[in-house]
């Protein structure tokens, strides 16, 4: 990866890239600059032969959400660019093949928290709250909303908008928006063990089996397993499954080549 960002930094330590949110003196918001770097960061890594990605902040907030000063007396055409922009770029952390996985040490709050629950997976520090706050002002969360709920349920997600109010890391992980909730100081290393533990294994096999679980996550039940069963089949038949099914039978260790 050559590219050089503005608003975000990229670093890659053996298998894993990591894309810091680099604009703490303005609480990491969201601007169009901000969302457009790390979208075009997202599509470089996804493109590399990293085979995992951590989403990391600096400074004392992981994400403030949308940048105001991007809406202030806007136009309607203006706006849903904006809002477009955002999507798109939540929607490339679930369209690049590898595992994404937010490192969240503070607060995430309104398409900050958005920008966690699109993430695969997520570790907060026992310092990290996550917010909706869009109930508390004059613009409700209506997009933050659609990945929140879908991390944490309707009535909780709708106490979340409906009263802006914070909630705690731990509530997170209770609620589902964060995988799981270690000290401060532990941050680090937590992200790290989930990563190696994640990046073991075919590329090729989970790169198709997020993308698979994205697909049918929403569809009802019959078409659920009617969509896994053709998915699974092809999957079964690729060099990577034929070469961990051989592995299992003469008991060694595979050698998986397939990238995704």
């Amino acid at each position: 990866m050559t590219a050089e960002f503005h608003h975000v930094r990229v670093e890659v330590d053996g298998d894993v890239a990591t894309i810091t949110l680099s604009r703490p003196e303005k609480r990491n918001a969201l601007s169009a600059a901000m969302m457009a770097d790390l979208r075009a960061a997202l599509e470089a890594v996804g493109a590399s032969r990293a085979l995992g990605v951590v989403l990391a902040a600096d400074g004392p907030v992981f994400s403030a959400g949308h940048h105001f000063a991007d809406m202030a007396g806007a136009s309607l055409s203006e706006t849903r660019r904006l809002f477009l922009a955002c999507t798109d770029m939540m929607n490339t952390i679930q369209a690049i093949p590898q595992p994404v996985c937010a490192k969240v040490h503070a607060l995430a709050t309104a398409a900050g928290c958005q920008l966690v629950a699109s993430c695969d997976l997520a570790v907060a520090a026992d310092t990290a709250t996550f917010a909706l706050p869009g109930g508390k002002g004059g613009l409700f969360c209506h997009t933050p909303l659609v990945a929140v709920a879908r991390n944490v349920g309707r009535k909780r997600a709708l106490e979340l908008a409906l009263t802006g109010d914070a909630i705690d890391a731990q509530t997170a992980a209770e609620w589902g928006l964060v995988n799981r909730v270690v000290p401060a100081a532990e941050l680090d290393e937590a992200v790290a063990d989930l990563m190696r533990r994640v990046v073991r294994g075919s590329a090729m096999s989970k790169a198709l089996g997020k993308h698979g679980f994205y697909a049918q996550i929403d569809m009802d039940q019959p078409k659920a397993y009617d969509y896994a069963v053709e998915l699974m089949s092809a999957a079964a038949v690729t060099a990577d499954a034929q070469e961990g099914i051989a592995a299992f039978l003469e008991k060694r260790r595979p050698h998986f080549h397939e990238r995704p």
